[in-house]
């Protein structure tokens, strides 16, 4: 089943043309990934689809919704959700703290004011602590875990809102080899419950773990393919995947 369709999507800053008339798809239980050059109009397209900025023109529906002109908190009760490059988690929060508050995010400020969902959650923090492979540091602060388990905390608590749609802004930049595989597992995991786009620097990553791959230029989608169609493309291989 089809999840995201954008559309046309426009996006200008003066006379820079940052999205130019760019569509894509993602369906239930797919990972697509998005890859292109530094300046190629991936994270304004990203941003564009997650509304931290509005598109100039076009249409972006998430379950046959337009969300186009929605505020991000619109859209996250819409079904999306996303993870930036940099971790934002509390740092001085255990990691089951950082996981309830997650969970608690459409709680009323009365049910929070007399805790009536601390323990109502306990079983979905046990499923996040297993499913992203943070059981030995539940009560660990957030802020001393290692680079990449701050980066599972914060999938796990995008995870949380059970959304439909999880956007991941270069998901292993600055982790190890090992971190970089054990953070595939976990999306693979996060596959199963929803649709994922990836912003990726890694090819090899890429390549690992995306259904399809959409490859942007100077603000255009030049090529949409498997991976392999992705690595035998001509203008890709000479255009991309010497500079990504």
């Amino acid at each position: 089943m089809t999840l995201l369709v954008a559309t046309n999507i426009t996006k200008t800053f003066g006379p820079l043309v940052a999205v130019d008339d760019v569509s894509l798809t993602i369906d239930s239980n797919e990972v697509v990934g998005l890859i292109g050059p530094n300046g190629s109009g991936k994270s304004t397209l990203l941003h564009t689809l997650c509304g931290r900025t509005l598109p100039d023109s076009g249409s972006i529906k998430l379950n046959n919704r337009e969300i186009a002109r929605m505020s991000p908190i619109r859209r996250a009760r819409s079904g999306m959700a996303i993870k930036f490059q940099l971790a934002r988690i509390y740092g001085q929060k255990t990691v089951r703290e950082n996981l309830l508050l997650a969970l608690q995010a459409e709680t009323s400020l009365i049910g929070l004011l007399f805790s009536r969902t601390r323990h109502r959650f306990d079983s979905d923090i046990e499923v996040l602590l297993s499913d992203f492979g943070l059981e030995d540091f539940v009560n660990v602060k957030a802020g001393e875990l290692s680079h990449g388990a701050q980066q599972w905390l914060e999938i796990a608590m995008a995870m949380a809102r059970k959304p439909a749609l999880l956007l991941l802004d270069e998901p292993t930049a600055g982790m190890s080899p090992a971190e970089r595989q054990s953070t595939g597992e976990l999306i693979t995991i996060a596959a199963q419950k929803c649709g994922i786009l990836i912003v990726e620097h890694d090819l090899g990553f890429i390549r690992s773990m995306c259904d399809r791959i959409n490859v942007m230029h100077q603000g255009s989608i030049v090529a949409v393919g498997t991976p392999s169609e992705i690595e035998k493309d001509e203008r890709v291989k000479e255009v991309y995947l010497t500079r990504v």
